[in-house]
């Protein structure tokens, strides 16, 4: 059960996903995850009509009603840091490079069914190098093992090598060499990644018109595709860095 937000034209709706209560379920059916088809959403209406008269039909757009919270160690969580963190990291990174190169900040829509506006954004666009900012998953909390993954909070960015088992994207060995020495060359802890399920906006972009040069920085996060999920603003912060720098840079490889 969560608390929801039916976006209705021009007003907020709020609502929760119902449930059977557990003291009226049968063993058998508290032992099951509640599919998708027997969920719905409690907006406290007394019928369809109300529901009508609020604005909301079929398609109407929901979002869970969560709000970033403070944790310790300057760490924070809230839902859709994935990818929101990605926002913010570019916001900020743009802020920090001083280059006198053109550079176009791009806020794709739709990554994960389908990367689409990555497709269309780097097709219109059509640059000599890019950089796509997701997260990725962090372990160090009970349920994951280190061979499940090897990244961690608080140890800088990720560099991808190649994600989704080689089926997205496998990083150009220019683009690695750009980032890595990037990160050395200005003392920024970074991490590597190899990943066998999930990829970004980088599979599209690397593939878009005759192949453009694309790497992946992530922002190491835990709960991904949760309504809670975590991470280190010491992480966000070089993260930044890392892009900022790697931007003035880039001349010297591209």
């Amino acid at each position: 059960n969560q608390r929801v937000i039916l976006h209705t034209d021009g007003s907020m709706v709020f609502g929760v996903i119902g449930s059977k209560p557990p003291h009226k379920m049968k063993r058998e059916e508290r032992e099951k995850v509640v599919k998708s088809e027997d969920m719905f959403i409690d907006v406290g209406a007394r019928s369809k009509k109300e529901v009508e008269q609020a604005g909301i039909s079929i398609g109407t757009p929901i979002t869970i009603d969560r709000h970033l919270v403070e944790l310790k160690n300057e760490r924070v969580t809230c839902k859709a840091f994935d990818n929101r963190s990605g926002i913010a990291v570019m916001i900020e990174a743009l802020k920090r490079a001083n280059t006198k190169f053109e550079v176009y900040a791009v806020g794709t829509v739709q990554e994960e069914v389908g990367l689409k506006g990555a497709r269309t954004s780097a097709f219109e666009l059509n640059p000599d190098v890019a950089i796509a900012i997701d997260t990725d998953i962090a372990g160090g909390h009970p349920g994951i093992e280190k061979k499940d993954t090897t990244v961690e909070m608080e140890k800088g960015p990720v560099i991808t090598i190649s994600d989704a088992a080689g089926r997205g994207i496998i990083t150009p060995r220019s683009v690695l060499k750009w980032l890595e020495e990037t990160a050395s060359h200005h003392n920024i802890e970074y991490q590597l990644s190899v990943s066998e399920g999930g990829t970004t906006d980088a599979t599209a972009i690397i593939l878009t018109r005759n192949g453009i040069p694309t790497g992946v920085i992530g922002v190491p996060t835990r709960y991904i595709h949760s309504p809670v999920e975590l991470l280190s603003l010491k992480d966000l912060d070089k993260c930044a860095e890392l892009i900022a720098r790697a931007v003035e840079r880039v001349g010297d490889y591209f």
